[in-house]
């Protein structure tokens, strides 16, 4: 670098205010602050006997077998992962066009993801260029009735030594350093960018502000990863040192443009790698900031993976969402021979890997690019990609329905249970309408209620007008910025077609009230 880069550079550091050290730390039972909020809380209780003058079992469900298909969880296919799309699409043996079409075609498939570089969405300064994949991947879901995640990488392996995952326009402004040589990557030097110089600085911002703009309350994404530093936005550049001149530049430079992202993502919900710090550029306080403001977390290895980072994926705060994948396995080819090892209890590998997602309680499992191979998959070894179904992200139903007499009106009393691994990722807003579809009463649970495999209870006030008619029950997920989406019960009854769950409100009159029983 020139000794005038540096000085600019040193000036707009300068600048950024200091980011709070956080210590190690335990993430079970480690205050990040407090949960989200909501309008109009509900009574969660205690429900006292003594309370009421009367009450009555109005209705229950069981849990459904099959998937339950909600935001907040799910598995997700690639239409576009580091190094492009599908292998037979990087060949040519099949249009990038059919490559998605047949991702999204699956029927197990949830979220359609994209990962791709920061040149595979701008060009130059000012104004998006995007990838056809994402108008492809964006049609697809729309049409198939999935959802889009994303992540623009500022650094990937692919490329290298030929280019960088950096727009040319960039490229030409940006110093870059030479970090070092990986194994198995050929004997050539690592390229990393002066994330910390004016210049990019400039441009990473204006990349904030056009994917914001684009992005942000698009109801069809799900989430977006933080753009963070290092190979594949990862967080970290392996073994090799990191371009920085030093850890305060470090950690100061990704605190500010983790900021950046946070106040530009003011509705989509972001999610971040828990990647530790193994390259020394602050990641400790990027996450802490991150969850504090409700990012998801998300982790790109699974077995191959430290203990510090199981702990916080299992223990994180119960509203916030978890995304796992794993590349080992990633082709699914098992039509491959000595592809898929298995166990010593004869579970092969790849369903080893993804039954684990299930004991840190998490939301999403990713499949990558090769469709055929999932298809093929799914029909030989079909118990892993059903267990997830069944048990991946939360999976929340009324439980048991009460009536109760009080105050000379009605109540329902609602415990509501969550046969799914993961809490609600968010805040569960639960309605009582009409057979007309008027709102009798509202209100939110608390945020991450009911927890995985527990359940919480909540009472509505009912008016007597509604003695002897039905009444439906449903619910929203409120996530970021009070944005709300459908959630459809996860029981084996039948519901409306609208997802909410039928109830005949009992008359006052009625015999078979219980009391002191």
């Amino acid at each position: 670098m020139r000794r005038r880069d540096l000085i600019k550079a040193a000036a707009a550091l300068s600048a950024l205010p200091a980011a709070a050290d956080v210590p190690t730390h335990l993430w079970s039972g480690y205050d990040f602050g407090p949960a989200p909020q909501s309008a109009n809380r509900l009574n969660q209780g205690p429900f006292g006997i003594e309370q009421d003058d009367g009450w009555y079992t109005l209705a229950g469900t069981t849990a459904a077998e099959g998937p339950v298909p909600n935001f907040g969880l799910g598995l997700v296919g690639y239409t576009w992962e580091e190094s492009g799309p599908s292998l037979a699409a990087r060949a040519g043996h099949e249009t990038l066009e059919q490559h998605v079409e047949r991702m999204a075609s699956l029927p197990f498939v949830d979220v359609l993801y994209i990962r791709c570089d920061w040149r595979d969405v701008q060009k130059q300064a000012g104004r998006l260029d995007l990838h056809p994949v994402w108008r492809l991947t964006l049609d697809a879901a729309r049409r198939h009735n999935k959802r889009v995640a994303f992540r623009v990488m500022v650094s990937n392996t692919v490329g290298q030594p030929k280019y960088l995952a950096l727009p040319d326009f960039v490229q030409a402004k940006v110093p870059v350093v030479e970090i070092g040589s990986i194994k198995g990557y050929g004997d050539f030097k690592f390229r990393e960018p002066r994330y910390d110089h004016p210049e990019f600085l400039k441009a990473f911002r204006g990349l904030v502000e056009l994917l914001a703009a684009e992005f942000d309350g698009n109801p069809l994404v799900e989430w977006m990863d933080l753009m963070q530093y290092g190979l594949w936005g990862e967080g970290h550049t392996g073994g090799m040192p990191n371009p920085f001149p030093d850890y305060a530049t470090a950690e100061r430079t990704m605190v500010e443009l983790t900021r950046l992202q946070i106040d530009a993502f003011r509705r989509a919900q972001l999610a971040v790698n828990s990647q530790p710090d193994i390259s020394n550029t602050g990641n400790r306080e990027v996450v802490d900031m991150c969850v504090r403001s409700g990012a998801w977390l998300r982790s790109d290895s699974i077995m191959v993976e430290e203990p510090e980072q199981i702990e916080a994926l299992a223990n994180r705060p119960p509203w916030l969402a978890s995304i796992l994948e794993d590349g080992y396995f990633r082709q699914y080819d098992i039509a491959k021979p000595g592809y898929l090892p298995r166990d010593p209890a004869g579970v092969n590998m790849l369903e080893h890997y993804m039954l684990h997602t299930l004991d840190l309680g998490s939301n999403y499992w990713s499949l990558w690019t090769e469709s055929a191979n999932l298809a093929a998959y799914e029909r030989r070894f079909p118990r892993g990609f059903a267990k997830l179904r069944q048990r991946l992200g939360y999976r929340v139903r009324p439980s048991w329905i009460w009536q109760r007499k009080r105050y000379g009106a009605h109540e329902l009393v609602v415990a509501f249970a969550n046969d799914g691994v993961a809490g609600v990722p968010g805040v569960l807003v639960v309605t009582l309408k009409d057979a007309s579809g008027r709102v009798i009463a509202a209100g939110s649970l608390d945020a991450g209620h009911p927890h995985g495999g527990r359940i919480r209870q909540a009472a509505f006030p009912v008016p007597s007008e509604f003695e002897g008619k039905t009444v439906f029950l449903s619910a929203d997920l409120e996530g970021k910025a009070g944005m709300r989406r459908p959630v459809r019960w996860a029981c084996e009854q039948p519901l409306a077609a609208d997802g909410s769950l039928e109830i005949t409100i009992r008359r006052a009159s009625d015999p078979n009230w219980r009391k002191g029983i």
